[in-house]
């Protein structure tokens, strides 16, 4: 009984260490790229024109409160604020006419016909897309606020001779609560994965919140052809079809961020995260492996943990989770300085196991199939 212990404890540690050194691999080889990056300064100054693109149905309410602060971005070179008005039953259409009268910026598309074919919002940001007047596309939501008069001008500013998309960070707004520290970790946690994997060459997605690239790049791929029929994808399976290890770049000055209200409930949050799990079934392999592998062996450290203090020495297995801790922490901590979240950073290891349940919550999410429409 001794030895066949003694053979239980040493597998318990050797899968342990095992699930600690692939973490290691990421933290330190990917998300280390974030956490130290400090963007590469322009041999010259440039404002390229912009054209803002944003989609709503029946969003009076939202475009009152935070299409403003869109419209009196500071941007002295050529711009425009389209809005794409979907079909909406709502005092949109009035809305935005009070705003024409003061804006010459403002260009409004209402869409009166019904998208046959397309799942989403596609249809409508195809539609804007295609009539925007310049290259260099900046998308947003309509819940969401650019956290200076700067957006446009910082966004804009990520573009070279060679980049093509400038991913951005979409944050949500600071308001007290356990719920809103939780919606806020997960953005944080999800950006620290896509932005690390843009720097080290390997784009897979951004966020409609805060997302720009070229009306060319889009054209040329035939917009969302291939995707018309998954519901969302816009943001992240397009990316995933038109981005390379050349041509895309990152923005994440605290100015250019876009700030968004969080859920207040956890049915809301649930449905929401239910939504942007449900494309991710349809990533390549490569990305299903590298982002399956690095959240399989997120998992797994606290059971492995535990199993492996009650049937191995502790002192050993321990000094393995305190070298990972200390890196997490370490990471963690200088990538939420930079996206502006450095108040989650005292509650990291609160953190680090609610993840744990978090992957045992939204793993039915990865097969339910999910509706069709967008509003």
């Amino acid at each position: 009984m001794d030895r066949i212990q003694f053979w239980e404890g040493w597998i318990f540690f050797i899968a342990f260490c095992f699930i600690i050194i692939i973490q290691l691999c990421y933290y330190l080889f990917v998300f280390s790229r974030l956490a130290f990056y400090k963007s590469k300064p322009k041999s010259a100054s440039q404002e390229y024109p912009v054209s803002v693109i944003i989609c709503g149905k029946n969003e009076a309410e939202n475009l009152s409160i935070h299409l403003l602060g869109i419209l009196v971005q500071k941007y002295t070179t050529s711009h425009e604020i389209v809005v794409v008005d979907d079909n909406s039953t709502d005092e949109t259409k009035y809305l935005l006419q009070e705003f024409a009268k003061d804006f010459k910026d403002l260009n409004i598309l209402e869409l009166k016909q019904k998208a046959m074919g397309f799942t989403g919002k596609k249809f409508p940001l195809s539609m804007g897309i295609r009539t925007a007047k310049y290259e260099i596309l900046l998308l947003t939501d309509t819940d969401c606020f650019p956290a200076s008069e700067n957006w446009i001008h910082l966004m804009q500013s990520a573009y070279q001779d060679n980049i093509d998309i400038v991913l951005g960070y979409g944050a949500y707004a600071k308001k007290q609560g356990t719920l809103n520290k939780l919606i806020r970790f997960e953005t944080f946690h999800t950006a620290l994965q896509y932005l690390s994997f843009a720097l080290a060459k390997l784009p897979y997605m951004g966020v409609g919140r805060n997302l720009s690239y070229k009306r060319e790049l889009f054209l040329q791929a035939k917009g969302f052809s291939s995707i018309n029929q998954i519901p969302g994808g816009d943001d992240d399976l397009f990316i995933i079809k038109v981005a390379n290890k050349y041509n895309t770049a990152i923005m994440i000055d605290k100015d250019a961020h876009t700030i968004s209200e969080p859920k207040t409930t956890w049915h809301d949050w649930m449905q929401q995260k239910r939504r942007h799990y449900s494309t991710s079934k349809y990533y390549p392999a490569k990305f299903k492996w590298l982002l399956g592998l690095y959240s399989f062996s997120h998992f797994w450290v606290y059971p492995l943990l535990i199993a492996a203090m009650c049937f191995f020495r502790w002192e050993w297995v321990l000094g393995a989770y305190l070298v990972r801790l200390i890196v997490v922490a370490v990471i963690w901590n200088k990538t939420m300085n930079k996206l502006n979240e450095k108040d989650l950073w005292s509650r990291f290891l609160l953190f680090d196991i609610w993840l744990f349940l978090y992957y045992i919550i939204m793993l039915p999410n990865l097969f339910r199939k999910t509706k069709n429409t967008w509003n």
